[in-house]
């Protein structure tokens, strides 16, 4: 029997996968539950930390300043960041099959690493910040204009679109024609690329550039930010100048390290089952702990913060 080409592409396109099934963290009923109520909780604290810090920021006029706009910045794509991802992740836990649909795979594909590459940009500008606030303190006020820090934030967004837009072109342009499971909690480029039926080294390739890319000048610029830092701080000889620049720079260095960190370790895996299995786990540090963990870190030990929270508290029960 002759096959023609009509014939041919409409076999292909019945062999074509329109959905996915996430694999989530265990395929063990008995653990189910328990995930279900942690990461209920994980998205709550979430929300409320970055939700109450927002409104902070918006409500206290004596945080009108550079540093807290980038904080505020901060807490609106951790926010956005937990709603992309945690949901689906709920909904897994009390459904028989956790079933995504090819748009959206790629919707939540590319709102995952807008948010992600925008983190890291954000992350960026901060260091630059701290480095004008302590080593060009007469400056920082023209510098840190409201019109510079305007420029900087929609830099940030602009650079983190382009950098999803590159990953999620690249991953419609693949075919998925044999298995739709996931080995994963989420729409993730690693697992994606194993399931597809195409060459993805072209792919790979771009990926990897992309991502080298963000990482390598965003470290770049922070670790060149912190050296001029310290340099500044070693010349400081009073203890309060010391202790003063210490506190303002330890919650962003815990964050970097944090999120930075976690990343690498998510990132630094091969195609293997039990390292994606690792990479699974860490990367749970950067998509839940650290979007949790923010707001904390930048209002625990922030007496501005502290300030805001009992003057809003009294406005509220007045």
């Amino acid at each position: 029997m002759k096959i023609t080409p009509l014939k041919t592409i409409a076999m292909e396109n019945d062999s074509l996968v329109t959905e996915f099934i996430l694999v989530g963290f265990t395929d063990q009923p008995d653990l189910q539950l328990s995930l279900f109520f942690l990461f209920l909780m994980n998205y709550v604290v979430t929300v409320m930390g970055n939700l109450s810090l927002i409104n902070l920021i918006c409500l206290n006029s004596h945080l009108h300043n550079p540093m807290y706009f980038f904080i505020f910045n901060l807490s609106f794509i951790d926010l956005c960041h937990s709603f992309v991802l945690t949901p689906k992740i709920l909904t897994s836990f009390v459904s028989e099959k956790n079933i995504i649909s090819f748009a959206g795979c790629m919707a939540q594909l590319f709102f995952f690493c807008f948010f992600v590459h925008s983190e890291c940009y954000v992350l960026t500008v901060m260091a630059y910040d701290r480095y004008m606030a302590i080593c060009k303190p007469l400056l920082y006020t023209i510098t840190m204009s409201p019109k510079v820090c305007s420029l900087l934030m929609l830099s940030s967004y602009v650079m983190g679109f382009a950098g999803a837009m590159v990953h999620t072109g690249d991953m419609v342009r693949l075919s998925f024609c044999d298995s739709n499971v996931i080995n994963h909690y989420m729409c993730d480029i690693f697992p994606l690329l194993q399931l597809s039926c195409s060459c993805t080294y072209a792919n790979e390739l771009v990926d990897s550039i992309t991502v080298g890319s963000v990482v390598i000048v965003s470290s770049f610029i922070i670790l060149i930010s912190y050296a001029l830092i310290l340099s500044s701080i070693l010349h400081i000889s009073s203890a309060e100048g010391w202790s003063k620049a210490f506190s303002t720079c330890g919650s962003h260095i815990i964050t970097v390290a944090l999120f930075y960190g976690s990343g690498l370790f998510t990132h630094l895996k091969t195609s293997s089952v039990g390292s994606v299995d690792q990479g699974k786990f860490f990367s749970v540090f950067y998509t839940h702990v650290v979007p949790m963990l923010n707001p904390l870190i930048y209002s625990l030990r922030n007496k501005d913060i502290k300030l805001a929270l009992k003057k809003t508290l009294r406005r509220t029960a007045n």
